[in-house]
């Protein structure tokens, strides 16, 4: 280390003056024995659960610095590179040792998550560390496993290669021996049924464990007698001839004893598909389910059983747009995976619509309240797993043929009667009309207009306007006489107005007729 190299050259310089009879020089050559001591400023750390980041100082509460300090009877002993080597001994488990001195070999640089790279201090469980003024340290850091961290460091004597040890202890952390919280391990998420030919991957006996935590996240042993409960519950097909077995014990419950927190059985399938539901339960207690349970802590996980296997199946979200009250609809519902054949159901949907139960087929006539509504779609397979979806669509309301009426005219004439709008139209006076319907939300379209007419939707009205053609007037003759010429639109124009809401529409014929006779 460069700062050994200084204090080294520093010490020399001390040694000529002192023979030229400057400062204050040592007591000559020392025949004492080496010894070592090391020490930490924290010999109890509590569990870094959350696997914060090693450092020094009050945001640091995971960590500590340890000081080794070797002597030469009551003097430092000599500076240099490699004096001492620190080795975890016991409790690697629950830490590691840190340099945290700087240096790029002890570091590395990692991805931040965000694209970019961050350096962080490299873990180690042995370092090596050099002498100044006979002293050195380094630091620990605390996991999330409880336990005691032995740290022993030792340095060697040069002059009769003698090695000197010291040591210390870290405890960390600490257990209840109390059970907080169960969780279920199995290397397989699924299996087979009795007797199923894909012994591969779709096995009929599988491996299950049963991990016991207490309220520090630390596995917890049983004490005396069986600390775990695993029980398989009723209700289900596939839950018919299963069974649990660990050892000589077999049946539909179990009590067994967790090590390392770790308790292990095995699970057996029936000969029928679907959800095997496990219960597990611990006693908070006293740890131990074979006297009664006193306080129970418990879950419930499931393993399916599958005939076949497949993808388990999914449904898409979809939105089905506006749908017509009164009005018959269809919609074939899809799914993708799962093993046919496929059950159907649905919830949330308009009274009057349903769904198929073998096909998935949506239809029906609605007849309900008008307004958005959003259903659950839920597809399950022959393997009993099932998936969910959401369906969305808007209820409106038919446009009827009396909820487009026009003035003077019979609602049922349709398209075969035209309705007048004006009889008697001047020519190049502007004409403007607004068509209503009795129902909100209609959309209104125009076919057959004369050239001179526009049609819009405005608001909630059907407006057409334009103006037809002026008279014109021409010369002739000697002396010349000017003749007035009807307009070029004059006649009857009749075209079509459709007023549409969702999936009905209403379309009515009216006819305008632009007057020949011209203005003076």
């Amino acid at each position: 280390m460069k700062i050994s190299r200084t204090m080294m050259v520093s010490a020399a310089m001390a040694g000529v003056l002192s023979a030229c009879g400057g400062g204050g020089g040592s007591g000559g050559e020392s025949h004492s024995p080496y010894s070592i001591t090391l020490r930490a400023e924290k010999t109890q750390l509590p569990l870094n659960v959350s696997n914060y980041g090693v450092g020094q100082g009050v945001y640091a509460p995971f960590s500590t610095t340890l000081y080794v300090e070797g002597k030469e009877g009551g003097r430092p002993i000599p500076g240099g590179e490699d004096i001492f080597a620190c080795n975890m001994a016991g409790g690697l488990d629950s830490g590691s040792l840190y340099y945290l001195d700087g240096d790029p070999a002890h570091e590395e640089d990692v991805d931040d998550g965000n694209g970019g790279e961050i350096t962080v201090p490299l873990a180690y469980r042995s370092i090596t560390l050099g002498s100044n003024s006979g002293g050195n340290s380094f630091h620990f850091h605390a996991s999330n496993q409880a336990g005691t961290a032995r740290i022993v460091c030792t340095v060697t004597d040069p002059r009769d290669k003698k090695v000197h040890s010291a040591a210390v202890e870290i405890a960390v952390g600490g257990t209840t021996g109390k059970p907080a919280s169960l969780r279920m391990i199995t290397p397989q998420q699924f299996m087979g049924t009795k007797g199923n030919i894909d012994t591969r991957n779709l096995p009929s006996t599988i491996a299950v464990q049963a991990q016991v935590h207490d309220d520090a996240i630390q596995p917890v042993s049983s004490s005396s007698g069986a600390n775990v409960q695993v029980r398989i519950l009723p209700g289900t097909d596939a839950a018919v001839g299963a069974r649990l077995v660990a050892g000589s014990l077999s049946g539909g419950v179990l009590q067994l004893p967790s090590i390392g927190g770790l308790a292990q059985f095995s699970l057996l399938s029936g000969t029928d598909t679907g959800p095997i539901f496990l219960e597990f339960t611990a006693d908070r207690s006293d740890n131990n389910v074979g006297n009664g349970i006193q306080d129970p802590i418990s879950i419930i996980d499931v393993i399916p059983v599958l005939e076949t296997l497949a993808a388990a199946p999914a449904v898409p979200d979809e939105d089905l747009g506006d749908v017509t009250n009164t009005i018959p609809y269809t919609h074939l519902l899809t799914a993708t995976g799962g093993e046919p054949p496929l059950t159907w159901s649905a919830t949330g949907l308009p009274k009057g619509l349903s769904v198929d139960v073998n096909t998935g087929l949506l239809s029906g006539t609605p007849d309900d309240v008008e307004r958005e509504y959003r259903a659950t779609v839920t597809v399950r397979d022959k393997n009993i797993r099932q998936a969910s979806g959401t369906i969305k669509l808007k209820l409106v309301g038919a446009v009827k043929p009396e909820d487009f009426a026009i003035a003077n005219c019979n609602v049922n004439s349709g398209v075969n009667v035209a309705c007048p709008l004006a009889t008697d139209l001047i020519p190049g006076e502007r004409f403007v009309y607004a068509f209503t319907a009795s129902v909100t939300g209609v959309q209104w379209s125009f076919q057959g207009l004369p050239s001179w007419l526009t049609g819009t939707t405005a608001g909630t009205s059907g407006v057409i306007s334009g103006t037809p053609a002026a008279c014109t007037t021409t010369t002739a003759g000697d002396p010349p006489v000017p003749t007035i010429n009807p307009s070029a639109d004059a006649g009857t124009h009749r075209f079509f107005v459709t007023a549409t809401k969702g999936a009905t529409s209403v379309t009515r014929q009216v006819s305008i007729t632009v007057s020949r006779n011209c203005p003076l």
